[in-house]
Formats: structure tokens, sequence, C-alpha cells
């Protein structure tokens, strides 16, 4: 902010330099050692006069320049307060209100943010108890298909066993008829 102090303060004080100068240039050979005084005293007052301007216009500017650098850092809270009245004073009240529309802004996006969140997590905790209901039907399925395999393997555990007592009963009337045939045989021969 020093260039800004200073290129408003060196054109105030090259002026007055030079407004001293042509004083000193017209009445130099008639002018007498007050007048020198005099032209010193201008001189360091048109000095100060330029760095007090160039300050106080630098000022309000530099307040706004930090303000917009911590905007832009993200504290969206700053705010610049000038007491001057004119137009770097309206160049605030307009930095302020678009300070004011950013955080608003911010604001209802986090809100936004927090309701998705919200409705997120409820649309998930749903899904999340649709998917157990639906692991808990596969499980009891799952369980009863395993008792109907387990019957069907006793069924055919029953049918097999079955199969091999009509083999054994085909087997042991085979064995009857014989003895039969035979015992009618040595009947007809006695």
């Amino acid at each position: 902010m020093a260039k800004l102090t200073s290129k408003i303060a060196i054109p105030i004080i090259l002026a007055g330099i030079f407004a001293i100068i042509a004083l000193v240039a017209v009445g130099f050979e008639q002018a007498e050692p007050t007048f020198y005084v005099i032209i010193l005293f201008l001189t360091v007052f048109v000095f100060f006069f330029g760095l007090a301007v160039g300050q106080n216009l630098s000022s309000p500017i530099r307040k706004l320049l930090d303000r917009a650098t911590e905007l832009s850092r993200g504290n969206l809270s700053s705010r610049v307060y000038l007491e001057t009245k004119d137009e770097l004073a309206e160049l605030a009240k307009v930095f302020n209100q678009i300070a004011e529309e950013l955080e608003n802004s911010h604001l209802q996006e986090e809100n936004t943010e927090k309701s998705v969140g919200i409705k997120v997590k409820a649309r998930t905790k749903e899904l999340e108890e649709t998917i157990d209901a639906l692991e808990q039907k596969i499980k009891n399925r799952t369980i009863e298909l395993e008792r109907i395999i387990e019957e069907s393997n006793k069924l055919r555990e029953d049918v097999r066993s079955k199969g091999e007592e009509t083999a054994q009963f085909k087997k042991e009337l085979g064995d009857f008829k014989q003895k039969i045939s035979r015992y009618d045989k040595t009947k007809k021969e006695i």
C-alpha cells in the first residue's frame, strides 16, 4: 500500500514544489530572507500535505483490499465499514452486500448438503432394511430347500431300501415257488 500512498503523494508534492520554485523564480531578486523562510515552511507543508492526502486516500483502499483478501481466503463474515461519504464508502457498501450474499449462499449450500445427507441416510436405511428382509427370506428359503433335500434323500434311501426289500422278497418268493413246485413234484411222485 506504500506504493498507492506514494502514487498519490508524489504528484501533490511535486506540484507544490513546482509552485514554490515558480514563486521563487518570479521574486528571486526582490526576495528578503523572511520570504525564503516562508518558502521553506511552505515546502515542508506541501510535503506533509501530500503525504497526509496520500495516506487519507490509500487507507480506505487498504481496508477494502485487506477485507477482499480475507473474503477470497474463505472468511465470508469479512465486512468493511468506512466513515467516509464518498465513492469508496459506496464501494465498501457494495463489497459488504457481495460478502453477505456469498455468506447466505454458502449457508444455503451447507443446509442443502445437510438436508440431502439426511435424505440419503433415510433412503439408505430403507434400502438396508429391504436388503436385510431379502436376506432373511433367502435364509428361510435355503433352510426350507435344505429340509426338502434332506427329506428327498430320506425318501430316496427309503425307496432304495424298499427296492432291496422287494428284491429280497422276490427272491424269497422265487425260492418259495421252487419249494412249492418241488413239493408238488414230490407229492405227485408219491
